[in-house]
């Protein structure tokens, strides 16, 4: 991946640095990707921290599991475990294999294990064979990141038909019970559950009904399971990210009209990247955390959460 981006910075996450001026405003073109969209394929290129994130050691030796893996906040997130020590699998679609292959090149140049696998978490079959697929690639599973998500805008509620609501529900909650129910007999005292909710679960906007309803749900089946979970030792949480550029948003997460101003409502000003969400589910994976569950972390540019 070359930095030849002006969106993309050299400099870690380590470093001072004025929050408002980290990243500039972006003002992406009016653009409809196909799909799901490819991080390839965005203009401007999103911040994966291929380039910046600088790893100390927080995960060494543990193993991963990281959904919708091939771009956006969950290619940060593995960019950003390789670094921390950690060993890797991501999941993805077949029609994403582009992205899937650049970001596993990044997580390979780590010296860690890094394993790409194609699916859909529509497909409960899937959400079971992926899990021991992980156990198997890795020999065991420590973290499990339910990351991978489906939002498609509408303006008229009539639009959101039947397929629409039923593909956002299984990919962004019951994907997330299933994968759940796979992973918990490998998960042993110390291991972590981390869910990517969104600050849409508190400000649903009327253009994203069917979306901001899973990720209530998901709000809720974390502090559920957190506290269900607890005193097995294995601490569930979860992130609520606010306005970050994702493939997710010009493939039709966003009115094509909304995304020159797309993030520039945040108090900070400005869309957030991807690698600035990583830093917070390296904190829920580590035993830093040892004591937060059933939490949910906002990384929102300033955007108010209960």
């Amino acid at each position: 991946m070359a930095n030849d981006d002006a969106n993309t910075t050299t400099t870690d996450q380590l470093t001072l640095q004025d929050p408002v001026k980290r990243y500039p405003v972006i003002s992406p073109p009016e653009q409809s990707l196909p799909g799901t969209g490819l991080d390839a394929e965005m203009t401007p290129k999103a911040d994966l921290g291929e380039h910046s994130y600088r790893g100390t050691g927080r995960l060494t030796a543990r193993k991963a599991l990281i959904t919708g893996g091939d771009s956006g906040i969950g290619a940060a997130t593995a960019i950003a475990f390789a670094r921390e020590g950690a060993d890797v699998v991501i999941t993805y679609l077949p029609e994403e294999e582009k992205d899937a292959r650049n970001v596993l090149a990044v997580l390979e140049k780590e010296g860690r294990t890094a394993v790409g696998i194609a699916g859909d978490l529509r497909d409960r079959q899937f959400c079971q064979d992926v899990v021991a697929q992980a156990v198997e690639a890795m020999g065991g599973l420590d973290v499990l990141v339910n990351n991978g998500g489906k939002q498609v805008a509408q303006k008229e509620f009539e639009a959101i038909d039947d397929e629409q609501l039923e593909a956002t529900f299984d990919v962004n909650i019951l994907a997330q019970f299933r994968l759940v129910r796979a992973a918990l007999p490998h998960l042993k005292p110390g291991a972590s559950i981390i869910n990517t909710t969104s600050v849409v679960s508190y400000m649903p906007p009327e253009t994203l009904i069917d979306y901001a309803s899973t990720k209530a749900a998901i709000n809720n089946f974390t502090k559920g399971l957190g506290q269900q979970l607890a005193p097995k030792g294995i601490r569930v949480n979860a992130v609520a990210p606010g306005p970050i550029w994702t493939p997710l948003q010009p493939s039709g997460g966003q009115p094509t009209e909304e995304l020159p101003d797309f993030g520039q409502s945040t108090p900070l000003g400005r869309a957030g990247q991807p690698t600035e969400l990583a830093p917070a589910y390296v904190f829920l994976a580590s035993p830093e955390s040892s004591y937060v569950v059933g939490a949910t972390i906002p990384v929102t540019g300033g955007m108010p959460t209960p």
